[in-house]
């Protein structure tokens, strides 16, 4: 049936996450027993002061349509976060609620690129960069970088790959999947190269903007010169252990911000009633208040990266942020395990998934052919014994 469906659809690839996710749980209903280490989704509770604010929304009846680009007093609670935390004045006009950082993504994007403009991503990327990026028809153009270099790309390179077609970049700080985070002098040297391209705009995705071990997060939009063409990009699903409630959120130019307003009228119309007022409670609270899981991710990171470098051939960084690991998995190209030869992420993921029974994610699919990414936001427990698995089978 092929044949029927759009080019469009033909052409999109699949997210790699999500089917690495549906393997996994299609294995877990045949019996077999997974750890899934594959999915960006933390593992805690939500925590209460934010249930009990769902819980009096639907008490107050809150039940109907709402406003395409979000509730007022939401993006209120938005533009007060911006400032506290990102030292950004975005009014209310300027911020769009959407369902899910990834359609605040997707919005700007289409609102801006057009057919055969080229949109630079930075490997490694987030897998729906890429995706998204071809769905505006436009064309991606991508950078490398690998674990020698911290997973970051430096300003020169930046500017090597600038054309007359460039009209945009898309920054991910702290990063999905190697957990780098660009520091002040880092994004500064990228304003400095982009302050001479006016026609060039910066979408910087910051949604793990909390989840980060002592290094300064910092929002590009802060650097100077950088305010009036960048849209920043954030949402609750990493930071607030809230996922499934589908609220992201973006500021930006309010000429960009009506754009993106005007397409998602088209498409979704506003995000869910009762998450956007539970959003509301998470943003308006400290940022202290979901510390105790920075901390446990932090052990976590420690612990897996201890476990890991036991491992003969895991080449690994200490990352910043985040909530992943990447390691460069390279010296197994070439070999036999359990019977296969490994040529390349690809296999050895799909290899440790049917074998030792753990889902990771394919680096193939950020950019980065020679690693794998693993997601510490699962217990102690499930880590230890998802790298003791590991490392038996390629024993």
């Amino acid at each position: 049936m092929k044949q029927y469906l759009s080019n469009k659809i033909n052409d999109l690839p699949a997210s790699a996450t999500l089917t690495m996710a549906a393997k996994a749980r299609e294995m877990k209903n045949e019996g077999v027993d997974i750890i899934g280490l594959s999915l960006g989704e933390p593992d805690f509770n939500i925590p209460e002061f934010i249930k009990d604010a769902a819980i009096d929304a639907i008490n107050d009846n809150y039940n109907s349509y709402t406003p395409v680009d979000g509730y007022l007093d939401l993006k209120q609670s938005i533009s007060n976060k911006f400032k506290r935390d990102n030292n950004l004045n975005y009014n209310t006009n300027q911020i769009v609620v959407s369902t899910g950082a990834k359609q605040s993504i997707a919005n700007a994007v289409q609102a801006l690129v057009k057919p055969g403009e080229e949109v630079i991503l930075l490997a490694p990327f987030w897998v729906s960069y890429s995706a998204i990026v071809l769905m505006a028809e436009g064309i991606p153009k991508i950078i490398k970088s690998d674990i020698s270099s911290d997973f970051k790309v430096d300003a020169e390179e930046i500017e090597k790959a600038i054309s007359d077609k460039t009209k945009m970049i898309i920054i991910n700080s702290p990063n999905n999947p190697s957990g780098s985070i660009f520091k002040f002098e880092e994004l500064n040297k990228i304003a400095s190269v982009l302050i001479k391209y006016p026609q060039i705009f910066v979408l910087s995705d910051e949604i793990y903007e909390h989840i980060n071990y002592g290094v300064k997060h910092v929002s590009f939009a802060s650097i100077a010169g950088m305010y009036e063409r960048t849209i920043t990009v954030n949402g609750i699903a990493k930071a607030f252990a809230m996922t499934g409630w589908r609220i992201g959120y973006l500021g930006a130019p309010e000429w960009i911000a009506k754009a993106c307003t005007k397409l998602q009228g088209q498409v979704t119309s506003g995000a869910n009633c009762i998450a956007q007022k539970a959003t509301i409670k998470a943003l308006t609270e400290s940022p202290k208040k979901i510390n105790y899981m920075i901390q446990e991710f932090k052990e976590r990171k420690n612990m897996i990266i201890k476990l890991l470098s036991e491992i003969k051939g895991f080449k690994l960084n200490n990352p910043d942020g985040a909530f992943y690991v990447f390691p460069d998995i390279s010296y197994y190209f070439g070999k036999e395990i359990a019977g296969k030869i490994i040529n390349s992420a690809s296999d050895f993921a799909m290899i440790i998934l049917e074998k030792a029974h753990v889902a990771t994610v394919t680096g193939d699919a950020f950019g980065c052919p020679k690693n794998i990414r693993i997601s510490y936001a699962a217990s102690q427990e499930n880590i230890k014994e998802a790298v003791n698995r590991i490392k038996n089978l390629l024993n």
